[in-house]
């Protein structure tokens, strides 16, 4: 039964990283994914596929990671992690677009088990979730984008949207600048542990409804803004947000930090990172500029739907 959900996890993440790679190069109409496969020497490995220079697309990854070891003394003390051994697998996805008026995207899909000195599980979790980053606050993106993962969500359970939302304006965040978010957020859950009422079946069956939402969610918004006409200012304006972006990577991210301390594949773990960026001393935006709009987003979260 164990090796059951593993193979099960797994099979649905690369089907899952295939489908959304077809559909990112459809819609890009020019770049095409490049994999990399790599092996971890303590144990498994993983598929990083990227985008480059693309019609839509500047820079973008989506990765799979099926990666397993011991539980060594840095994961106890600053991951909190206690047992003999782990095993997690997952997809991450990071869309950096090229037109300052289309958004980032973020995703994230992944279990996680933790094993006694006999190999017999003594935890098992789920996490994910996908949230969206824009450098113009378009709102009809942002209502499109959250009641997609509404939908999504009440499938299973109609309160994990509001709390998954909340989650996710509250995770996103880069606390040392006054509490300000990465961007408009989306859904984010961690530490989902099965239980009598929701077992193993329903949270792989909710990552996979919300896994393949991407679909509907991400690509028609990306679609639509590829092509909107910029000018260099709005150009600077997503430099200066994608550095915020880099500051929650590598300061707040669990996932960064996971990967760091478990000796992950450094490439891998970084290609989230933007392919260029601004870091200008206290930059402000104008005050009621579109600039200024997208801020106040991120500082005062909204209810899309």
């Amino acid at each position: 039964m164990e090796i059951g959900i593993k193979e099960q996890w797994i099979a649905f993440i690369h089907q899952l990283q295939d489908d959304i790679c077809h559909g990112l190069e459809v819609v890009d109409g020019k770049a095409v994914f490049v994999e990399d496969a790599w092996q971890r020497p303590e144990g498994g490995g993983g598929k990083t596929r990227v985008i480059a220079n693309g019609n839509a697309i500047e820079k973008g990854g989506v990765n799979t990671s099926v990666v397993f070891g011991e539980v060594t003394d840095p994961m106890r003390t600053q991951l909190k992690i206690d047992g003999h051994s782990w095993f997690a697998a997952g997809l991450s996805l990071v869309i950096h677009p090229a037109n300052p008026f289309a958004p980032t995207v973020h995703a994230n899909y992944r279990m996680f088990e933790l094993y006694n000195a006999g190999q017999q599980v003594i935890d098992r979790w789920f996490g994910g979730g996908t949230d969206l980053t824009p450098y113009y606050l378009l709102e009809e993106d942002a209502i499109h984008f959250h009641a997609t993962y509404k939908q999504a969500c009440d499938q299973f359970d109609q309160g994990f949207y509001p709390r998954f939302k909340k989650e996710c304006d509250n995770y996103f965040v880069n606390w040392h600048r006054s509490n300000e978010r990465r961007g408009i957020g989306g859904i984010f859950y961690d530490y989902q542990k099965p239980s009598d009422e929701k077992d193993v079946n329903f949270w792989i069956g909710f990552a996979k409804t919300c896994g393949y939402a991407f679909l509907d969610a991400y690509v028609p918004i990306l679609g639509r803004r590829m092509h909107s006409p910029f000018e260099p200012q709005h150009k600077h304006w997503q430099e200066i947000r994608r550095g915020r972006y880099v500051e929650f990577n590598l300061v707040h991210d669990r996932g960064t930090l996971f990967g760091l301390k478990t000796n992950g594949r450094i490439e891998s773990i970084l290609m989230s990172l933007p392919p260029t960026v601004r870091f200008e001393y206290n930059y402000q935006p104008v005050a009621g500029s579109p600039e200024d709009k997208l801020l106040q987003a991120c500082l005062n979260p909204v209810d899309w739907v």
